[in-house]
């Protein structure tokens, strides 16, 4: 598809949705349709909707305004300053991916590589935050090493299939956040809604799979010698960040930072052009757009560009994250 003029690009730059793509997954379920309202493919077990993408592989599509039906890659081929800012490159990826999991069954042990050695394994790193947005009563998460766990510890474990024992778990409510910086590791447990926005990589090295199957029956691949590698083992039983009522910094790293906004209805929230782009992503609530008349909904994601102006209206209690500074 011809990518539109520049005249018709900055004429209608506003708040962008995108179609989201669902992914099979062995841990997942129908539950983006009852907590999100999605419409899911038919007969499939579905653990990711991926938002916002830009990868050889998979490419978010526009829903809305005078863009839609082009790729993110395409506007960002035509018109990589007027959505990222000045010095920004068409030809190179969108750095954010932004994910909704719905982990009805615990997640394989796992691990990102750093950015020091992913290039030596062929990988790319990956820094992820978990933001739970919606948890079943006893839900958990596994991230870290238990206390003084030693590598060498971690291995005999793994060869004894006990590698539980050695991982840091915790229990886990709405509204709880925590980074999983590359080589942090780190598993889902069951009964998690979560808001996952990292950086574009889709690098994961499985360590350990608790002795599930995959959708075909066969034992899921391991990739041992590659996580031992990657793995953090000063990585000691860090903590999640719990939720505060108005504006929270939740995350603020070298590949992006993540604000929360807890607004009541009829309040109000700008922000401005010409400072950041940036992607918003309703956690609760519904919202109107000024300019636009955009309505931003519960579990919508969107892409500010950095040219556009955003007014932000309440329509019911929201809370809202705002990614920006990557």
């Amino acid at each position: 598809m011809a990518i539109l003029p520049q005249s018709d690009i900055l004429r209608g730059m506003q708040l962008i949705e995108f179609l989201p793509l669902y992914k099979e997954r062995v841990w997942g379920g129908r539950g983006l349709e009852t907590r999100l309202g999605r419409t899911l493919p038919q007969d499939k077990i579905i653990g990711e909707s991926w938002e916002v993408v830009d990868r050889p592989e998979a490419q978010s599509v526009i829903a809305n305004g005078p863009h839609t039906g082009h790729s993110l890659r395409e506007l960002l081929e035509g018109h990589a300053e007027a959505v990222l800012g000045p010095g920004a490159k068409g030809d190179r990826p969108f750095p954010i991916l932004v994910k909704w999991l719905d982990c009805q069954d615990r997640l394989s042990l796992q691990v990102h590589p750093p950015a020091t050695i992913a290039p030596s394994l062929g990988g790319e790193p990956k820094t992820e935050n978990w933001y739970i947005a919606e948890c079943d009563p006893g839900a958990s998460l596994i991230v870290g090493l238990k206390e003084g766990t030693t590598r060498e510890q971690f291995e005999v474990a793994l060869e004894k299939n006990e590698a539980e024992s050695c991982v840091h778990r915790f229990p886990v409510k709405p509204g709880d956040s925590i980074l999983v910086e590359s080589g942090r590791m780190h598993a889902i447990d069951a009964g998690n809604l979560i808001l996952e926005i990292q950086q574009n990589s889709d690098t994961t090295y499985r360590v350990y799979d608790w002795g599930r199957v995959g959708l075909d029956g066969a034992p899921r691949d391991l990739h041992i010698a590659e996580s031992l590698q990657s793995i953090d083992f000063a990585d000691f039983e860090p903590a999640p960040l719990q939720a505060q009522a108005g504006e929270q910094l939740l995350a603020d790293c070298r590949e992006f930072r993540i604000r929360k906004f807890d607004l009541e209805r009829g309040e109000t929230l700008h922000l401005p052009a010409h400072k950041s782009a940036c992607l918003l992503h309703v956690v609760e609530g519904t919202l109107a757009e000024k300019e636009s008349g955009l309505h931003l909904k519960k579990g919508g994601n969107y892409l500010q560009p950095y040219i556009t102006s955003v007014h932000l209206t309440a329509a019911t209690p929201v809370t809202l994250l705002v990614t920006d500074h990557f």
